[in-house]
Parts: C-alpha cells; structure tokens; sequence
C-alpha cells in the first residue's frame, strides 16, 4: 500500500485515479480546491488547497510516497506542482498528460497538424510545456501519461495498449480511452514503475 497524494481529485481524471486508488487499497491524499464531496470516505484524508498556494500545497504533499496530478495545465504551471513536490520529499510524481504532444506517423505533433481544435490549444500548448519542464528536470523521478486523442467517460474495461510517443489508433481509427482505464495504466505504473523520466501513451 502506497501513500498517494492526487492533485485535483475532483475533476473528471482525478476522481477515477481516486477510485482506482482506493479499489487497490491505497491511502489517498485528495487535494482539490473544493473537496467537500469527498468528505467521510474511507481511506481519503481530504485536504481544501489552491494549487497556486505554494505552501498550503507542499503541506499537503508532505509524506506521500507518490504524487499524481490531474491538475489542468493552462490554469496551474509546471512549476507549481514540481516545486513543492520536491521541497516536500516527494519522489515521484505521475503527471495526468495531454495528446497535443503526441506523434502522429508522420512525426508530426498532434498539436501542431491541420484542424488541431483551436479551443483546446491553450490547454494541450501548455501541456507541452509542462512535459518539457519535467524533462529538465534533475531530482523527481518523474512519469507523464498521455490519454488518446479522445479522453471520455466510459466503461471501466480493464483492457487497452499502451504506447510511447505516438498516438495510438484503435482498429477502427479512433483514438480514445475511458476516464476509468485510463486510471487503471496510471495505477499500474503507480504500482509498477515502468516508465521512470518518460512520457508514454495508454489507448484502445
């Protein structure tokens, strides 16, 4: 059993990692700016903080074996994560990633190709930042994990690919993968690190 401390725990991401965490047995830290819904769960210590505060949060990452944020990237910079993970011990931060940094088989970034939804680029733009921030980075050990181009809520099948650095296609030619799978490749990487200062993709 792992003390893990998920950042945004409320969000569509974050509530299924703190599923997935709590149906394996682990102790969660639920940190999110409105967390009362969370209240009186078994195995959640719930803790109210706005990423933002540099203090508040590295109180509350303080202990954890493992920090997994499902923060949104145009609103909270990498910095505001990995500082205080790293001031407050932290040795491993799992990052809920973007597509937009995705290869295509071209080698393009899915970002950058044509009819990329321009009401998403500011979000998948600084996902792209934070990712480069996390491969300068010299003391967390570190892992970045891209959904497929389609992230959406669905069914919890237990049975989907993992990737690297391309963006995988189902055999249909769609590119998604449930909230709820997703959850399971992050909890697996928890549990079994793979993929130690990578990026890597999980999909249909």
């Amino acid at each position: 059993m792992s003390k893990i401390a998920i950042i945004g725990a409320t969000g569509r991401a974050g509530s299924q990692l703190l599923e997935e965490a709590l149906r394996r047995g682990h102790s969660v830290t639920a940190i999110a700016r409105n967390p009362a819904k969370l209240q009186g769960r078994a195995g959640v210590t719930v803790k109210a903080v706005d990423v933002l505060d540099s203090a508040a949060l590295l109180e509350a990452l303080k202990g954890s074996d493992v920090v997994v944020s499902a923060a949104h990237f145009a609103t909270v910079p990498a910095a505001a994560i990995i500082g205080p993970a790293r001031q407050a011990g932290v040795k491993r931060l799992l990052v809920v990633g973007g597509a937009g940094s995705l290869l295509l088989p071209s080698g393009q970034r899915v970002i950058d190709s044509p009819g990329f939804p321009e009401a998403y680029k500011a979000e998948a733009t600084a996902g792209c930042r934070f990712l480069d921030a996390l491969r300068q980075e010299g003391e967390l050990d570190w892992t970045f994990l891209s959904p497929s181009a389609e992230f959406v809520e669905d069914a919890r099948t237990g049975s989907f690919r993992l990737g690297q650095d391309h963006l995988l296609f189902a055999a249909d030619g769609r590119s998604w993968i449930s909230f709820a799978d997703y959850a399971i490749a992050m909890l697996d990487e928890v549990e079994k690190p793979a993929h130690p200062r990578q990026r890597f993709t999980v999909g249909y």
